[in-house]
């Protein structure tokens, strides 16, 4: 953000590709765990079941930046007022501070402080432990891959 816009927001382009992305990527990522899940509960693979369990926590991740985003695509110049009125209380509004990653909407004060409104706060706590969890599979899925190209 630029000083001479303090109260710009987040890009609207961008929170609606962003928004749209997830709430494609969400279901298209739950649909392929699920079909992964049920052969590996018949045939009781290790991988197979790895590989499903790390499609629905990405799921979770991208499901839960999306639900953030969708607080954001509903709030128009005069919500955001309201909401950051409400955050920062008697104090006097200087500008905005948005951010995509973490995904936040700051209302910063006349004293230097920030006062997160719009997006709730269990969003970014959820998406950084859900994306480690999903990363962590990822790695863990390659790692038992290569192990098991290296015995055949």
């Amino acid at each position: 953000m630029s000083g001479d816009q303090p109260y710009a927001g987040h890009n609207s382009v961008a929170v609606l590709l962003l928004t749209l992305a997830g709430l494609v990527a969400t279901p298209w990522l739950v649909v392929h765990g699920l079909r992964l899940l049920l052969p590996a509960r018949r045939a009781r693979t290790d991988r197979t079941a790895l590989k499903a369990t790390r499609s629905l926590v990405w799921a979770a991740a991208a499901g839960m930046y999306t639900w953030g985003l969708l607080h954001l695509f509903f709030f128009d110049d005069a919500d955001r007022s309201q909401a950051c009125d409400t955050a920062i209380g008697s104090r006097r509004l200087t500008g905005y501070e948005p951010s995509f990653v973490p995904l936040h909407f700051g209302c910063r004060t006349s004293d230097g402080h920030t006062f997160e409104a719009v997006v709730p706060s269990y969003i970014n706590p959820a998406v950084a432990v859900l994306g480690a969890g999903a990363v962590a599979l990822t790695l863990a899925a390659i790692a038992l891959a290569r192990r098991k190209e290296e015995v055949s």
